[in-house]
């Protein structure tokens, strides 16, 4: 499927998809969301793009291997859980800072951290999947 309307609006909407699968990382830690769906949501982002496109271009498009997204994504996942060992807590319970970004007050803690790392992964693999698809049927 290789059409003039689809080639035109893929970027566009690849772009969106994008923002909004940043959006739902971002809130699910206090709402429905989080890696999980962002990521899947991303992963659909770079398969909509793969098919208008090629996967030549999504490849050229992406800033690191799918497998090293995966790997960076794993680690990153792993890494948010140790910081409650240090204050005697068990292994990925929550903690909670606030820094000041900009003169406003940011509440952070390493579940994000941890959804990001969730994030990656998904969106490594699903989107390295897809594109393995996409480059068989070509």
């Amino acid at each position: 499927m290789n059409t003039l309307i689809l080639r035109t609006f893929a970027p566009f909407l690849t772009t969106l998809m994008m923002l909004f699968s940043v959006f739902v990382l971002l809130r699910g830690h206090n709402e429905p969301g989080g890696g999980f769906i962002g990521g899947l949501i991303a992963a659909s982002a770079l398969a909509i793009y793969g098919i208008s496109n090629g996967v030549p271009a999504v490849r050229r498009a992406m800033w690191a291997h799918p497998a090293h997204l995966a790997g960076s994504g794993l680690f990153l996942s792993g890494l948010s859980g140790l910081p409650p060992l240090f204050y005697d807590l068990p292994f990925m319970t929550g903690l909670w800072t606030t820094i000041i970004v900009l003169g406003v007050e940011v509440k952070l803690s390493n579940i994000v951290f941890f959804d990001i790392g969730v994030y990656l992964v998904v969106l490594a693999t699903i989107g390295g999947i897809a594109l393995t698809l996409e480059e068989r049927e070509d």
